[in-house]
């Protein structure tokens, strides 16, 4: 399993804080897939660049789609651009990955039930896998679970991190989290004015 495997369950499995968001979901998993590509030596940073390595063997089809799509020409990607550009409905691409690999089901229909049609995560070796990684706090996937809204364990401290370069990711992904937040705040102030002029207020 990946991280970002791991967090779509975490997100799907633990009752959040505040829906998540798929757009928030997407950043941290372009996030989630870069930290697993720097974890395979796939790629190193120089700054706020993506330089990529060697091209390993990857089992996870994402994640080796991931490391397909690397820019390998000079100046590089920025975490900024690769967590846009390949976040573009990546959560419903790891919803499909998952749906299709038998590890999410939709629930039996029942009389007057309005949610017959969400998914519901089966009882599978990679949902334990997740859900005991959420439960040590292991500091990557905590910190990006976190960042989309999934609470966890009351009165924990914030994870701290060795590694330079994960860091690095991690503080993109928050500040992509916050940009998105900033554009939902701007469109509704200006929907809003929109609704107020055609109610002549």
């Amino acid at each position: 399993m990946t991280t970002a495997r791991d967090l779509l369950i975490v997100a799907m499995d633990k009752a959040p804080s505040r829906p998540v968001e798929r757009g928030d979901l997407s950043l941290a998993l372009a996030g989630a897939e870069l930290i697993d590509l720097l974890d395979a030596q796939a790629v190193t940073l120089d700054g706020e660049r993506i330089v990529p390595g060697y091209r390993p063997t990857i089992a996870d089809r994402l994640l080796d789609d991931a490391a397909s799509s690397l820019v390998r020409e000079s100046p590089y990607e920025s975490i900024d651009d690769w967590l846009w550009r390949r976040g573009r409905d990546l959560s419903a691409a790891y919803v499909a990955a998952l749906e299709s690999e038998g590890q999410l089901t939709r629930p039996a229909r029942r009389k007057l039930s309005f949610r017959s049609s969400q998914m519901v995560l089966a009882d599978s070796p990679a949902r334990r896998q997740a859900t005991e990684r959420w439960a040590t706090e292991e500091p990557v996937l905590t910190t990006l679970g976190t960042a989309v809204g999934v609470r966890g364990k009351e009165g924990s401290d914030a994870p701290s991190m060795n590694d330079d370069a994960v860091t690095t990711v991690l503080a993109g992904v928050h500040n992509a989290l916050m940009e998105l937040e900033a554009v939902r705040q701007r469109r509704a102030i200006e929907e809003a004015a929109f609704d107020n002029v055609w109610r002549g207020e």
